[in-house]
């Protein structure tokens, strides 16, 4: 890119140029150029550590050493501080919400920028102001004095956006935006995107998933070791494309069919499973070496259904069989111990414990196991931990290394880690490539489809709808807490998966 005038520069709302940062021993930003136009949804992409969270903290203030020019709508920005960086236009919509659950919806939205009368705060003004930024989200008959505690997660991202709205910036940053989000709340989410984008506003999108790019975003730009790859139309750019420009080479389809590996054997069989409220009077089997897949919209049931499997909720009624014997877990470690692990979809924090090491991480279910008495000694199983850490692909592979310290992609390959270490032969994986980069992702998937064909089975609750169809060799439905039918492999496709979700499909065979 030549370097122009600002007269030039007036057409971006955005305009990073040859912008750089360093961290000692890591050149995470290299000269990088980044423009984004006003009224454009612009999908910023790269795997973890591709320098994309580094150039948007960059943008958002979080450094004052970085080098390289930014321009504000034309003009010269210096962007050493939040504050800055907020008076220059710049809203952050960050993949971990900022809101406090415990107050109420307009206290967070007007968070230190409450009108007063006098030495007290305005209530009436301030909930008039609150209800103005709802409405610019969609959320119009939403009450504004109610805690963030009470809404759903998809109206806590919305109220989040709402939020960064009212300091009224020109730019505005969403990193994740639908990681915790159902299908039908993504669908809500891009609505709401589109309207913004309407009003002038200059969106970057931040996603892992592809589905979504082609769906919202109309310029995409690539980053792959600090480095910006390549920026073109959407319009232009396939999945493989973009995969192949993220990883630098071609690589075969993450989302590709696996061979099955079943076989007659049940390992697993559940009647008449309840827990009131929940789930109610759900039954279904599984066999050696089958992936199956439990599918439904959030709200559903799976991950309860999960909970109550390996003891970790209470349930109300029903059996369940483990090798054709009747279990009933009071915990997980009973649940480990009779051959059951469950690698939770809440990583950061029920599934790790993120300042310990990876070794103690992945140690966390065997300690029994490897226990004499009450003496455990960790450094005695360095083979077992670098046997699985080698296994998932984690980079840097060193076991004494902070969890912490490393990607979210990482983090998933070592809770993925942990669970292969207990050499449980039925895993349940409950979304275990949520917001993971795609190696990360085909990483997984391929573990999966080695650890099925060792004999292990699956059980597989995941909302990547290509997910399921790569992976499962059956998948139930499951809508209100209950199982509304089944569809085999062969029909397993993204529209049967979301027409049996909201309805049932032609590829449906219903239970009575």
């Amino acid at each position: 890119m030549s370097n122009g005038s600002n007269k030039e520069s007036t057409v971006y709302a955005l305009d990073m140029r040859s912008v750089s940062k360093r961290f000692p021993g890591t050149l995470a930003v290299d000269k990088v150029d980044f423009q984004v136009k006003k009224g454009e949804v612009h999908a910023l992409m790269g795997e973890n550590g591709a320098g994309k969270s580094t150039l948007m903290k960059m943008l958002a203030g979080l450094f004052n050493d970085y080098t390289g020019n930014i321009y504000i709508n034309g003009e010269k920005k210096e962007l050493h501080t939040p504050e800055m960086a907020k008076a220059a236009g710049i809203g952050m919509v960050y993949q971990e919400l900022s809101l406090a659950r415990r107050i109420s919806i307009y206290e967070n939205l007007l968070v230190g920028r409450l009108p007063k009368k006098g030495i007290f705060v305005d209530k009436k003004k301030a909930i008039e102001e609150a209800k103005e930024l709802l409405a610019r989200v969609g959320l119009n008959d939403t009450d504004p004095t109610i805690d963030v505690s009470e809404i759903s997660q998809c109206d806590a991202q919305l109220v989040e956006i709402a939020k960064v709205l009212g300091n009224e910036p020109s730019i505005l940053v969403l990193d994740e935006p639908t990681s915790a989000l159902s299908s039908e709340e993504v669908h809500r989410l891009y609505k709401i995107v589109n309207k913004l984008k309407s009003e002038g506003l200059a969106i970057i999108y931040i996603s892992h998933h592809l589905a979504e790019i082609f769906e919202i975003a109309d310029m995409v730009t690539v980053m792959r070791d600090g480095k910006k790859v390549e920026t073109f139309p959407v319009s232009e750019a396939t999945p493989e494309i973009l995969v192949e420009k993220m990883v630098g080479k071609s690589v075969k389809s993450f989302y590709e069919g696996h061979a099955s590996a079943v076989t007659d054997e049940e390992v697993l069989r559940v009647e008449d499973f309840t827990r009131w409220g929940f789930f109610h009077h759900i039954n279904f089997s599984l066999k050696k070496g089958e992936v199956l897949a439990i599918c439904g919209l959030a709200g559903s049931g799976r991950t309860e259904i999960a909970r109550g499997l390996v003891g970790l909720d209470e349930t109300h009624g029903g059996k369940v069989f483990v090798h054709g014997k009747e279990v009933k877990f009071k915990n997980m470690g009973e649940a480990i111990k009779g051959g059951i692990g469950y690698l939770t979809e809440d990583r950061k924090t029920v599934g790790l414990a993120l300042p310990q090491t990876v070794t103690d991480n992945v140690l966390t279910c065997v300690i029994d196991k490897y226990s004499k008495g009450i003496l455990f000694n960790a450094n005695k199983l360095g083979d077992l931990v670098d046997e699985k850490i080698n296994e998932m692909s984690v980079y840097p592979p060193d076991r004494n290394r902070l969890v912490n310290s490393f990607s979210g992609g990482n983090q998933q390959k070592v809770l993925m880690a942990k669970w292969l270490a207990t050499d449980v032969d039925i895993l349940i994986l409950d979304e275990p490539t949520r917001g993971v980069d795609v190696n990360a992702k085909q990483t997984i998937h391929d573990v999966v489809k080695t650890y099925v064909r060792k004999g292990n089975s699956c059980i597989l609750l995941s909302s990547d709808l290509p997910e399921v169809v790569g992976l499962a060799d059956r998948a139930v439905i499951l809508r209100e807490g209950h199982i509304i039918g089944e569809i085999q492999k062969e029909d397993i496709t993204e529209n049967a998966l979301l027409i049996a979700a909201n309805g049932e499909g032609e590829h449906v065979s219903c239970q009575k």
